[in-house]
């Protein structure tokens, strides 16, 4: 297996490790990044981009990230709240009057995007005309009750939850942007970095990763990481809260959101595109300050700050997690998953195990992408060696 790229010198262990990700892991195709102090010390890639192992990863090679487009949307976010658009402890209903409806009047901003607002499904089918139609998108998610009363629980909100932030981004931006409109003009080129939310017509098929599902391990379920067993059942039953909320919008399978015409859409949760160099790029930005875009320290205070306590503790709803940490978009280090230096750290897994994080300790941020999709919730075994083997040189 050839692998491509650098690692600066005394980060060798890096290599060694995506090297045995081929050898051992089951890795098909793959890259890893890592900023420090805004230089890159590892750039690496690997392995094929198609199932069929007949086409190169390229150092271009872009990737589905799934749900780590969760922390590039945050950081968009991030920035519009350093511009001073919103705040994070403001009522939704400030910016979004409409909001208020069935319940969901006292809902804070800092709540909807730590996933408190109870609104990880929403009851419309959400086709792809609909998810296209931003006038009529955000009538149907006003108008949704929330599944439990807001500020009292904590539930992953798997896709819907991006939709509200877009929504609530375009009433305060004053040029009404989407999430992947704002996050293209405001941080993708001042940074000169490739990432996706809502992929171009004129993107060439061939430049994105073709995905490839895993094969199912007992260890997927009985290791850290893996989908608890409740969650597993609940997956099955078609009234649960969980099976509502990761069934809707209906695709056939998760492979779908990295195809037309599901990544042509504003997902703001999910469908992000993009390379492990970008991800690198953006939360190492964050973690040596944000100067480059304009982020303020107060905003990164916020973020790096512990997450605020509910009443209620933290296991999760949709997920049925103990103890799984989120504040403004991102997750936060928790006993069982313990990334980064300290407790400042952030960042978000996708589905299938990429990765992205900053670690202002170190001034360092972290990207991993692969197209062979792994079965862990969090902490995927072929992002883990990497991501400690670069913690062990520093």
């Amino acid at each position: 297996m050839t692998i491509e790229g650098t690692v600066a010198a005394g980060f060798e262990p890096v290599r060694e490790e995506f090297e045995r990700n081929f050898a051992e892991r089951g890795e098909l195709g793959a890259a890893c990044a890592i900023q420090v102090d805004g230089e890159f010390v590892v750039d690496l890639w690997g392995g094929y981009r198609d199932r069929a192992g007949t086409r190169p990863w390229q150092r271009d090679t872009l990737a589905t990230v799934y749900s780590s487009t969760k922390g590039v949307t945050s950081m968009a976010l991030a920035v519009a709240h350093s511009r001073g658009l919103f705040d994070y402890d403001a009522l939704v209903t400030k910016y979004w009057p409409e909001f208020g409806q069935a319940g969901k009047e006292n809902v804070t901003v800092r709540q909807l995007l730590g996933f408190q607002a109870g609104l990880p499904t929403v009851d419309t089918p959400l086709t792809p005309e609909l998810l296209a139609d931003a006038d009529r998108l955000g009538e149907v998610l006003a108008r949704q009750a929330p599944a439990w009363e807001p500020g009292t629980a904590q539930g992953y909100h798997p896709l819907v939850g991006g939709l509200y932030v877009s929504q609530l981004l375009r009433r305060v931006d004053p040029k009404g942007r989407l999430v992947g409109r704002y996050l293209a003009e405001e941080l993708v080129v001042p940074l000169g970095v490739e990432f996706y939310i809502g992929t171009p017509p004129t993107l060439p098929d061939e430049r994105i990763a073709e995905l490839v599902p895993a094969k199912p391990s007992l260890r997927d379920f009985t290791t850290a990481g893996g989908v608890p067993t409740r969650m597993l059942l609940e997956f099955m039953l078609p009234w649960t809260l969980t099976a509502k909320s990761f069934g809707n919008p209906k695709i056939r399978d998760i492979t779908d959101l990295g195809r037309r015409p599901w990544r042509e859409l504003d997902l703001p949760a999910g469908n992000g595109v993009g390379t492990a160099r970008s991800l690198a790029a953006l939360y190492g930005e964050f973690a040596t300050g944000g100067a480059r875009l304009g982020v303020d320290r107060a905003t990164l205070r916020a973020i790096e700050a512990d997450p605020v306590p509910l009443g209620t503790g933290s296991r999760d709803r949709v997920m049925h997690l103990a103890d799984a940490r989120f504040s403004l978009g991102f997750w936060k280090p928790f006993p069982a998953w313990r990334f980064g230096t300290d407790g400042r750290a952030y960042g978000t897994p996708g589905a299938g195990g990429s990765f992205g994080m900053a670690d202002p300790a170190t001034r360092s941020g972290f990207g991993y992408v692969p197209n062979r999709l792994g079965r862990r919730l969090w902490n995927d075994p072929r992002e883990a060696a990497l991501r400690e083997a670069f913690q062990r040189c520093l």
